[in-house]
């Protein structure tokens, strides 16, 4: 199965220079469809009027956290492949993650090619 380029992808940070290098990131490896949400409600909405192919998140944000907007999402019965950013690289936090239903996990920083890595891991190659 190929990856569909044009898919709609949505990337959840509240750092809006952290938006820009994922979304400039995501251009570079040819992905075009990039919205963008800067907390996890925000991100939560977006979802309910359109249909995504991969989301990025930060972890930390304000007010809805990057983990509590996947659990509402794979509440919701949502099997969006998910990417979770965070600079926290703990045992634990990554646990958090995978009994959340996270697809893959990057820590910061990271570049194009840890990015193309994960979302390898997640969609196939591309």
């Amino acid at each position: 199965m190929s990856v569909d380029m044009n898919m709609n992808v949505l990337i959840v940070d509240d750092y809006k220079t952290m938006l820009r290098i994922i979304k400039n990131l995501l251009k570079q490896l040819g992905f075009n469809n990039v919205d963008e949400a800067t907390d996890g409600s925000m991100a939560l909405e977006m979802t309910k009027n359109k249909e995504y192919g991969l989301i990025i998140s930060d972890w930390n944000m304000e007010p809805m956290t990057g983990l509590e907007f996947l659990k509402r999402l794979r509440a919701e019965g949502k099997k969006i492949p998910f990417i979770m950013i965070t600079a926290e690289s703990k045992t634990e936090n990554v646990i958090a993650a995978k009994e959340a239903g996270v697809s893959n996990y990057i820590v910061k920083p990271f570049n194009a090619e840890t990015l193309k890595t994960k979302i390898t891991s997640v969609l196939g190659n591309f």
